[in-house]
């Protein structure tokens, strides 16, 4: 992959995002999980929502999940994105219960469905950055 053959908007690579994107460029799915309360969590932050501890570390991910909803866009609000359109924004519910924006690569947007069953893949998409994605099983 080259660095200029992608052409959409990359995460920022800072902080604890990076510490997430790291794990995926290694094709690992990682996510946070409380040390006190074993809450897992994402987006990537210092203190738990649900006791507040700042004691936390990573834990892998099955990098399984369901379709918990999608919308389909047919008009950009960005110009990289015009001749990706239509596509799908999902949100999949991973089996250790956090959210994760990305999208199903093997379905098209009219063939989504609520609690399809997917698994994670992962697209190169340049020599830093990994994207998780998924794939219907």
């Amino acid at each position: 992959m080259t660095e200029t053959s992608y052409t959409l908007p990359l995460p920022e690579l800072e902080g604890l995002h990076k510490e997430f994107y790291d794990h995926c460029k290694n094709h690992a799915l990682h996510f946070q999980r409380c040390s006190d309360c074993q809450i897992w969590r994402h987006v990537p932050r210092e203190m738990c929502p649900e006791c507040g501890s700042w004691d936390w570390r990573w834990e892998a991910s099955s990098g399984r999940g369901r379709v918990f909803t999608w919308t389909v866009v047919a008009r950009p609000m960005h110009p990289a994105f015009v001749d990706a359109c239509p596509y799908a924004p999902v949100v999949i519910e991973m089996e250790e219960g956090v959210r994760l924006l990305s999208e199903v690569a093997d379905v098209a947007p009219a063939d989504l469905k609520i609690d399809m069953e997917v698994t994670v893949h992962y697209d190169d998409v340049t020599n830093e950055v990994t994207l998780p994605k998924f794939k219907k099983l």
